[in-house]
């Protein structure tokens, strides 16, 4: 079986210590859902439009993206917006999960199809709640189209 085959959850973030909070909250949440992380929007863009170093990867889309607004390379608002702008992939879920509270940046991702938007919050215990209810919710209880 391929690695990517069963994927449930694409996280795209840059921070390792973000991403490891991430990956424990969802598991303290019993989110225990396969799960890929990438380090930045061209490999986010890479991973679903099974381009690049993903060009062979089997299996189906992801049943949610956790993706983080500003990262090297590719941001978040641009993956977004090139995601909801495709038929192959504008129905996947996507949860912006990013520490900027701007409005503006609000705004943009809604204007563009954001499923939802959660600010990280500073309080370790606090993030582990949000972060396992956000991930029961989407990968677990939400249902796709065929």
């Amino acid at each position: 079986m391929d690695e990517f085959e069963a994927v449930h959850i694409l996280l795209v973030e840059d921070s390792d210590a973000d991403a490891e909070m991430i990956v424990r909250a969802l598991r303290k949440g019993s989110v225990v859902n396969k799960l890929v992380r990438v380090h930045d929007g061209v490999e986010a863009l890479e991973f679903v439009f099974r381009e690049g170093a993903f060009s062979q990867r089997s299996g189906g889309q992801p049943r949610l993206i956790l993706l983080d607004l500003k990262m090297p390379r590719l941001g978040g608002i641009e993956v977004l917006r090139r995601l909801k702008a495709d038929d192959r992939t504008k129905v996947i879920p996507v949860v912006m999960l990013t520490s900027s509270a701007e409005e503006r940046d609000i705004i943009e991702s809604y204007h563009l199809g954001v499923n939802s938007y959660l600010v990280k919050p500073v309080n370790f215990s606090t993030f582990t709640d949000v972060i396992a209810q956000a991930g029961l919710y989407w990968a677990v209880m939400n249902r796709l189209p065929s």
